[in-house]
């Protein structure tokens, strides 16, 4: 990353933007790879915590780093090349956690699950369940998933979740109702 105060004027037309919390802090000109990287050591959990929400706004050649409180997240189950991160492994891990202390933030450490927040979520491409995903390699023509639901009925938040047959009812009501 260059900083602002270094760099001349006429280097900024050509590179992406970095803002961190709102305040711009200086420019990248190679903003996939830091994408990765900053991903990378956000499900590492090493330098860069769970809850950071970084988004890269390709139209208007910004990332957008954002670490606040207070901020909505969500967690999804990470998918790579088409696969989920999640393994037998893991479940059985968490079958057995009275014996070996695993459980939730463990899954989170070791880049199972990810938190989102509801910018970032608008760069994702969300698969409702891991049928979707066996679904996506039979009409592989313009679906790229990148994360996964831990269950359907999890899009709709804990006080949505308990409305009797939301999907028989107008949306607006469903709205009224978890609010």
């Amino acid at each position: 990353m260059e900083n602002l105060e270094e760099i001349a004027p006429s280097a900024i037309a050509n590179a992406t933007k970095i803002f961190v919390n709102g305040c711009w802090v200086g420019i990248h000109r190679d903003p996939e790879q830091l994408m990765a990287t900053l991903r990378k050591l956000r499900r590492q959990m090493d330098i860069i915590v769970s809850e950071v929400s970084m988004i890269r706004d390709i139209r208007d050649r910004e990332i957008r780093i954002y670490t606040d409180a207070g901020r909505i997240c969500r967690p999804l189950l990470i998918v790579e090349n088409g696969q989920l991160l999640l393994k037998k492994k893991h479940i059985d891990n968490l079958k057995e956690r009275e014996y070996n202390n695993y459980g939730w933030q463990m899954l989170v450490a070791s880049g199972v699950v990810e938190y989102i927040d509801t910018l970032e979520e608008e760069t994702v491409m969300i698969a409702m369940s891991p049928d979707d995903l066996r679904q996506e390699k039979e009409y592989a023509y313009c679906t790229t998933y990148t994360h996964c639901e831990i269950h359907p009925a999890m899009i709709l938040g804990v006080c949505a979740s308990i409305i009797p047959f939301p999907d028989h009812n107008q949306s607006p009501r469903n709205t009224y109702q978890s609010a």
